[in-house]
């Protein structure tokens, strides 16, 4: 008499962890949430860009010789400055840092930008320009906060 063999071949469990892995591939990406991530990785990028067109912005108008200028000219684009740094202004900061992929909010003295699409809040990353104050004038440079606890 033969005996029944019982239970699953070698080849048969590994046929099925590897159909598994593969579902599994496909299946992740659809259910992992990145989006907050990307949000806060696009804020991060904003808030960077924003820093580093203030600074050069900053350094063309010295470079020019003229620190009290109210525009100062880059690749042959005209940059609005305040207190020799760009004005939170469409003409000023957003005009240095050309970003995309987010909205512009003008206020008074900071401009604020949060990613195209979100309704959601404590997601931005807000510019604050320059300020003077007292005699001699003190110049404090443009503050750059990034918000993101909001983005998830």
């Amino acid at each position: 008499m033969k005996k029944q063999q019982g239970g699953f071949t070698l080849i048969e469990l590994i046929m099925v962890i590897v159909i598994l892995g593969i579902l599994a591939a496909f299946a992740l990406p659809r259910f992992a949430d990145f989006s907050g991530q990307a949000r806060t990785a696009s804020l991060q990028g904003v808030a960077g860009s924003l820093r580093s067109a203030s600074s050069i912005a900053h350094a063309a108008l010295l470079a020019a010789g003229t620190p009290t200028a109210t525009t100062v000219t880059i690749e042959g684009t005209p940059i609005a400055m305040v207190n020799g740094y760009p004005a939170a202004t469409l003409a000023g900061i957003d005009e240095a840092a050309q970003v995309e992929g987010v909205t512009a909010t003008v206020g008074t003295g900071q401009i604020t930008y949060t990613v195209t699409g979100f309704t959601g809040t404590n997601c931005q990353v807000v510019y604050t320009a320059a300020t003077s104050s007292g005699t001699p004038a003190v110049i404090t440079p443009p503050v750059v906060q990034v918000t993101t606890n909001g983005c998830q």
